[in-house]
């Protein structure tokens, strides 16, 4: 099939362009062309590589169309983040292909209130992204619905992974994180660190797109979960990531506000957006429906981001990770 991914050497494109390409299938991968796929691959010499400014062309009413010209019989959104983005492409595509694949966020759900997450059990979500990830969602299996155009949406948990600096531990992208655990210092944990948190590693999620594309009739009208097979806590993270470097975990429970105090406003609200969902969720629906069987469980996925951030110079720690 001519496949058209739309975000293609964004981090999770990264790992689906070259599975796609393996699979047989024809690739053009659209970005904004300000930097190479995190994973290099020598199947990215069989893609076709545009670039384009999203931004723009919908502002100008012209994105969708242009996908459309490059007559796909599938296109795998990753970077639509607004109702407005989706129905505009939605218009465009209605009619002139066979399947639209779009990336979501398990954030389109809001505090957890019962676990594990399923697609049917979980809470209204709350702040910007998360709401209109959710919106997409639904504007999606309308349109399905209705007889339209034939969608699915994917809802990954935090990527991680080769080539991105993952959430941490305290839910934050504070690297002062990893360099405490590494050294046996003190790390100060707002509550109880019993809070949870879901990561899957960014070749999963690729892997659950590619099902979804090769299993149309079942993932039609729907949304599934992508995540590892089990979420870890705050504490289950921390002594993880410790005992990487051959540490053992010294963590100090604290307050909100005694946190608050010893961290950046910017990493403060990051751990609170990530500690106060506490999101768990299910993948049954996409093993039953897509056969997704996710490689990597959650602590390995973020081991293998912070080898590749220390190997390539972006975290600095005064000690070297130990082989797992």
């Amino acid at each position: 099939m001519r496949i058209v991914i739309i975000g293609g050497t964004g981090h999770v494109g990264s790992f689906l362009v070259p599975r796609l390409v393996r699979s047989g299938h024809s690739v053009v991968s659209l970005s904004r062309g300000e930097r190479r796929p995190y994973v290099d691959d020598p199947a990215w010499e069989q893609v076709e590589q545009i670039s384009v400014d999203r931004t723009a062309e919908d502002a100008a009413h012209t994105f969708a169309g242009r996908v459309a010209d490059l007559g796909p019989e599938v296109v795998i959104d990753m970077l639509c983040f607004t109702t407005t983005s989706a129905a505009q492409l939605v218009e465009g595509l209605r009619g002139r292909i066979g399947h639209l694949v779009l990336c979501g966020s398990i954030w389109r759900y809001g505090d957890s209130r019962r676990i594990p997450i399923t697609e049917e059990n979980g809470a209204a979500p709350y702040g910007e992204y998360g709401t209109q990830k959710a919106a997409i969602a639904e504007l999606l299996k309308q349109e399905t619905q209705r007889g339209g155009l034939v969608t699915t949406s994917l809802h990954p948990g935090h990527i991680s992974g080769p080539g991105w600096a993952p959430i941490n531990a305290l839910g934050n992208l504070d690297p002062g994180v990893w360099q405490a655990l590494a050294a046996g210092e003190e790390l100060l944990v707002p509550g109880l660190g019993a809070e949870l948190m879901h990561h899957v590693h960014a070749d999963d999620v690729a892997q659950a797109f590619e099902l979804a594309v090769e299993r149309r009739d079942a993932a039609a009208g729907e949304e599934f979960n992508v995540v590892a097979p089990s979420a870890m806590t705050v504490r289950g993270l921390a002594e993880a990531g410790a005992g990487w470097f051959g540490r053992e975990a010294n963590l100090k429970h604290v307050s909100w506000e005694e946190f608050r105090a010893s961290t950046t406003p910017e990493y403060a609200d990051q751990s609170w957006s990530h500690l106060a969902r506490s999101q768990y969720a299910s993948i049954d629906k996409a093993r039953r429906l897509l056969g997704y069987s996710p490689a990597y469980e959650p602590d390995v996925a973020v081991e293998q981001a912070v080898q590749w951030l220390v190997e390539h110079d972006q975290l600095t720690v005064g000690a070297p990770l130990q082989s797992s």
